[in-house]
């Protein structure tokens, strides 16, 4: 049996490449058991991932927690937003899921924002312009090619929606989840159905909202789990939105997530509608809101051209006049769907340290160019930025945020933020607490602060300059190239 103080719960993660599942205590926030197992995803065109792996690598998880998964009280799930699931009438997937990288449906996101009144009344309707990793896009994509798919669907799920639907037998979200669709509305907290009937998506087949601190369920027998029949379910939510209630956040604090994708997000009690859509005005998981911007390019893309290098991530060198716009998967912010990676400024004197140390800036550049939008008016732009993620303890990248923002930085120590604020979440639910106080009980944010260094302006002009001159270029659709 478990020595822990208080009663066990369990946070998980669902990303992209992987499940993982945290055991913590939910008095004093002690991590007493982990596990983790991967997923594929396609490559090409499009990204794809069969769900039925998300619940194989969840299964594997838990049972690589051993007893202690057995002894939870209560778990939650977050995952990663905006993918879609399509499920038939028996529950099984009807194909495999489009993540949210996959940028097929630019297309139909252009189409539905000027079908739908333009930028500006999509913010004000749902808080965000929908690009094309929105679940909505994904789903007018859907209709166009795979008409058959669309007929054969009886419910429409979104990453962590799929996973709590197997541990509950009962089809649910959360509003941080939803804010991602495009059909959830963030001015009335409820689906839209003047979108819905636009895009021919019936509500039926949509999950009920579950409200921040409500149960969603109880963990329904089941050999493939380690979890007792009764055991409580969260609500969940998505990736970035646990991330926030694993750091305890607070409104006005920067967060830089460093991922495969990177985002820059801060909670606001202020309900967001950027209508340039450079800001998604997402919802939180408890009530307030988490403006935020996301760039598809980030550390995967590094790693990249590292290896096309053929050098080591960490060997940047300084002293580079060149410019690399790293968008090999197009991009998101700026929202440029088509864009491949770009490079200007070589000479022969340029070394492969600084031909990666200017991949690390304009991947960083992107970022830091939604800062000021995502943060309120009367936020503090001296405090330091949390820097997360799995590139959040690399050096380069930790000094490629410090020289470009001129701000300090504060790494928490604390990993697996999106598990860990999920687990929040479920000690939530035995305790009353706000999750966010109860990741501040556990201090998840607490980590060395690196002192700000004078800001490179010149280098962030040099990006911005060719990022301008090179548009017409980065804009061709692909059969124009």
């Amino acid at each position: 049996m478990s020595t822990a103080e208080g009663p066990l719960v369990v946070g998980v993660d669902t990303s992209t490449q992987s499940t993982k599942a945290l055991v913590v205590d939910a008095a004093t926030g002690e991590v007493v058991a982990s596990g983790q197992a991967p997923h594929t995803v396609s490559s090409g065109a499009g990204r794809e991932s069969d769900p039925r792996q998300w619940w194989d690598a969840l299964c594997e998880a838990l049972h690589q927690c051993g007893d202690a998964a057995r002894e939870a009280a209560a778990v939650s799930v977050g995952g990663q937003q905006h993918g879609f699931v399509t499920l038939d009438a028996q529950g099984d997937p009807v194909r495999p899921a489009l993540l949210w990288n996959d940028v097929r449906s630019a297309p139909q996101a252009r189409r539905l924002v000027e079908e739908l009144g333009g930028p500006k009344a999509w913010a004000e309707r749902t808080g965000s312009v929908p690009g094309p990793s929105f679940t909505v896009t994904k789903w007018a994509w859907l209709a166009e090619h795979e008409p058959d798919s669309v007929r054969a669907t009886a419910a429409v799920r979104l990453p962590h929606d799929y996973l709590t639907e197997r541990l509950t037998g009962l089809g649910t979200t959360d509003r941080g989840d939803a804010s991602g669709t495009g059909w959830w509305a963030s001015g009335t907290e409820a689906y839209d159905d003047e979108v819905l009937r636009h895009v021919g998506l019936d509500p039926a087949m949509l999950p009920r909202v579950v409200r921040p601190g409500e149960v969603a369920g109880t963990v329904r027998a089941s050999g493939d789990l380690p979890f007792s029949k009764g055991t409580l379910v969260a609500p969940g939510t998505g990736d970035n939105a646990a991330a926030a209630l694993g750091l305890g956040l607070r409104p006005g604090t920067a967060v830089l997530s460093l991922g495969t994708s990177g985002t820059v997000y801060a909670v606001s009690t202020r309900r967001p509608a950027d209508p340039t859509g450079t800001v998604a005005g997402f919802a939180d998981a408890r009530g307030d809101w988490l403006p935020l911007a996301c760039t598809l390019n980030c550390t995967l893309a590094v790693d990249r051209v590292a290896a096309l290098l053929g050098i080591d991530r960490e060997a940047v060198e300084p002293g580079t006049s060149v410019t690399l716009l790293p968008y090999l998967d197009g991009e998101r912010t700026p929202d440029l769907p088509h864009a491949s990676g770009l490079l200007h400024g070589l000479r022969h004197d340029t070394t492969r340290g600084q031909l990666l140390q200017a991949a690390y800036d304009g991947a960083v550049h992107s970022l830091l160019g939604a800062l000021d939008l995502v943060l309120d008016e009367d936020a503090d732009r001296s405090a330091p930025l949390l820097l997360i993620g799995g590139g959040a303890r690399g050096t380069a990248w930790q000094e490629t945020v410090r020289r470009l923002s001129g701000r300090p930085v504060q790494v928490p120590e604390a990993k697996e933020l999106v598990a860990l604020g999920a687990a929040a979440q479920a000690a939530g639910l035995l305790t009353g607490e706000d999750p966010a106080a109860v990741a501040r009980r556990w201090d998840t944010a607490r980590g060395p602060v690196l002192d700000a260094v004078e800001r490179d302006e010149a280098a962030l002009a040099r990006i911005a300059g060719v990022l301008s001159d090179a548009a017409p270029l980065l804009e061709r659709e692909a059969d124009q190239r």
